[in-house]
């Protein structure tokens, strides 16, 4: 029998968007001789809507935002439950496909509701989603665990309301200028601002607040971006590293997804002995984090040699310009396809062991 696939995307998050072009590019990958298919969207104010088993590859995004199924503008709760009723209920074997970034998504939240279930999911857990979406908790982490990062303060919106004057200076002088202002639990370079004098720092600080209630200043790292793709449970594999080459001194929303001259070097030209540095690093990077199933983390490689890391993504990008893919494809030859199948036997791989753990005395 075929495997019941429920893919989960949208959300209520600023990144829905994103969310909806990796899911159009997966939900066309699939397998269907493998796996049948159960989207799932959810709506940006949360209601989730499914029409069932998907007998074709989708063939636009609209489409994907237009299922019905429930009432679309009704009670989250109400619509979560008539899916896991009529659907997660479906008889045979199962899993969920995550394809969730930012709020309510990557950071623990369903992750947590698909524990309760007892369903094998794809991804990261609730501790590893969690830390990595927060970069401040991911940055303590990261620091307990030695990895070397850029020097950044982190401070909560009362902290700014309370004392912005003495948080400008502190950041200035720390820090220097220029710096980046990112809120603490969103990706894609929604919100992020490049400050280059206090004018713009005050400025960048306003415009984080609007996503977030707390936020990180780096320091600004003069150098490349390299990123490597990790997947795995226990025992994770990492990839050849990879890097954009592109022309913009800040690497925001509109130039990862919109700019159509984007190219990517895979593996990236390096120094001999950084490659093998750059892939130990993110494996300790991944176990620091509590992660599994998969992420992409990127580093900062200066003039000097020396290396930061800049992030993790536990859910990085799978459309036609994300890097994670296509990193494996040039590591070891995996397809689209067989990547996702692979992401989705760590997930019962996962699930079989965490069946062995005893809930009782």
């Amino acid at each position: 029998m075929k495997i019941n696939l429920f893919v989960l995307y949208g959300g209520k998050s600023v990144e829905h968007e994103v969310s909806l072009r990796t899911a159009f590019t997966v939900l066309n990958a699939i397998d269907r001789e493998t796996y049948d298919v159960y989207p799932v969207y959810i709506t940006r104010e949360g209601v989730w809507c499914c029409d069932g088993l998907q007998k074709q590859k989708p063939g636009s995004m609209d489409e994907l935002a237009s299922l019905g199924g429930n009432d679309r503008a009704g009670n989250a709760a109400a619509s979560i439950g008539g899916v896991l009723l009529h659907y997660f209920s479906i008889p045979g074997k199962r899993v969920a496909l995550p394809l969730l970034h930012g709020s309510y998504g990557e950071d623990g939240t369903v992750q947590g509701l698909l524990e309760l279930l007892d369903m094998p999911y794809v991804g990261n857990g609730v501790l590893g989603a969690a830390a990595t979406l927060d970069k401040d908790v991911a940055k303590r982490l990261l620091d307990q665990a030695g990895i070397g990062q850029t020097r950044y303060i982190s401070f909560s919106l009362e902290e700014w309301l309370e004392k912005g004057p003495a948080l400008i200076e502190k950041a200035e002088r720390e820090l220097g200028l220029p710096c980046y202002v990112k809120p603490a639990t969103l990706g894609s370079s929604i919100g992020i601002s490049r400050c280059q004098d206090v004018r713009e720092l005050a400025e960048g600080i306003e415009e984080a607040f609007r996503y977030d209630r707390k936020l990180v200043i780096e320091r600004e790292i003069r150098g490349r971006e390299i990123q490597v793709a990790v997947m795995g449970n226990d025992r994770p594999i990492v990839s050849l590293p990879g890097e954009f080459i592109h022309r913009h001194t800040f690497f925001d929303f509109e130039s990862k997804y919109m700019d159509k001259e984007l190219v990517m070097s895979i593996p990236a030209s390096l120094p001999e002995g950084v490659t093998a540095r750059i892939r130990e690093l993110a494996l300790q990077a991944y176990r620091a984090l509590c992660c599994s199933g998969l992420a992409r983390v990127d580093f900062f490689l200066d003039a000097d040699g020396e290396l930061y890391c800049n992030e993790i993504n536990a859910l990085p990008g799978f459309t036609g310009t994300s890097m994670y893919p296509v990193m494996w494809e040039r590591t070891d030859g995996t397809t689209y396809a067989e990547l996702i199948g692979k992401l989705i036997d760590y997930a019962f791989m996962r699930h079989a062991d965490k069946g062995t753990i005893r809930y009782t005395r």
